[in-house]
């Protein structure tokens, strides 16, 4: 039968110091309390102060060291840094993500920074520190959000069941969606593309919402980019989409359009929109919203680590897509 072992209470090691203290032994100590001699001999020498044994302060020790709480809330330099992230806009899936690539000593899981977070809330009803979290929810879970929109009919337009199967996979670099952004006054707005392997995102602030105004900034960016990195462009049946056609004039790049009522068909833009949104909210005044601010946030969203992606960024991933082709196209041509 396997031994039993408790710790040592508060009233156990007053006795100790009390018995200490008259100069008994540490056998003797042992058979007063009923213990093994090595447990009193361990307790005294692990848990005694400067100054000798004191019952209060070896409690404290004692307990300090069973302590199972938060990883977080042990480690001062650790919560820095995650509270860091956080604040930065990282999620806790990529806080933990990038830790691990990094190979860092002291490693953190996603759901532990979740647990601290919501555990500060409860502890101290204190609901801001929901502000640290990607969609500063008070509560876990998902929530159900209508769909509401109209269907369009657009001139040219192909449906994207008709977009090649392999697109699906995002492994190949070329292959784009884009989005508006709207806020509160529903005439400011900003374009969002996003390139689907490397999710690499780029945003464009509008000065109205025509269809002209979208293909003029889209042709824009496009002639930015290597000819191979401007292959499909996946978009909704908003008549602000309407010019498509002008694209697949200029660059040959051919645009789809997703069913009715199904912005998940396009989910990569759909959650980068979402990202956005912790950037610009609603209320957004976008009067004073400047190129740059844009593109620090564009910046910012571009390095940051995603887990789809093994915990690199955007940017790492993007860029070598980039030099990539711009080598091979501007590599000589072998002598006939």
């Amino acid at each position: 039968m396997a031994q039993e072992y408790s710790h040592f209470t508060l009233e156990d090691r007053i006795v100790i110091a009390g018995l200490q203290a008259q100069g008994r032994s540490i056998r003797q100590i042992a058979a007063d309390l009923d213990r093994a001699p090595s447990s009193v001999s361990r307790e005294l020498r692990r848990n005694a102060a400067a100054q000798g044994y004191k019952p209060a302060y070896a409690d404290q020790l004692g307990r300090a060291r069973r302590w199972t709480g938060s990883k977080l809330e042990r480690n001062d330099a650790l919560r820095e840094l995650v509270l860091g992230g956080l604040t930065y806009g990282l999620s806790p899936e990529q806080i933990a993500g990038r830790m691990a690539l990094e190979k860092r000593p002291l490693l953190v899981s996603h759901e532990t920074i979740y647990r601290f977070i919501y555990a500060q809330m409860a502890r101290h009803n204190d609901y801001s520190w929901r502000n640290f979290l990607p969609q500063a929810k008070s509560k876990r879970g998902h929530f159900k959000r209508s769909t509401i929109g109209t269907v369009e009919h657009i001139k040219n337009r192909i449906s994207i069941a008709e977009r090649p199967l392999y697109i699906n996979a995002r492994k190949q670099a070329g292959h784009w969606e884009t989005d508006l952004i709207l806020f509160s006054d529903k005439k400011s707005n900003i374009l969002v593309t996003q390139e689907r392997s490397s999710r690499f995102v780029h945003i464009v602030k509008q000065s109205d919402r025509t269809a002209t105004s979208i293909a003029t900034n889209l042709d824009i960016w496009f002639k930015t980019l290597p000819r191979e990195l401007r292959r499909t462009l996946t978009q909704d049946n908003g008549v602000e989409f309407a010019h498509h056609y002008k694209l697949n004039t200029s660059f040959a790049l051919k645009t789809f359009f997703c069913d009715p009522h199904s912005p998940w068909q396009k989910g990569g833009i759909e959650n980068i929109n979402g990202r956005l949104r912790r950037y610009l909210p609603l209320n957004t005044d976008f009067q004073n919203l400047s190129e740059y601010d844009l593109q620090n946030i564009e910046d910012r969203l571009n390095n940051t680590p995603r887990k789809c992606l093994g915990y690199k960024t955007p940017n790492e991933l993007f860029q070598k897509h980039v030099l990539r082709f711009k080598c091979e196209s501007t590599f000589p041509r072998s002598r006939e």
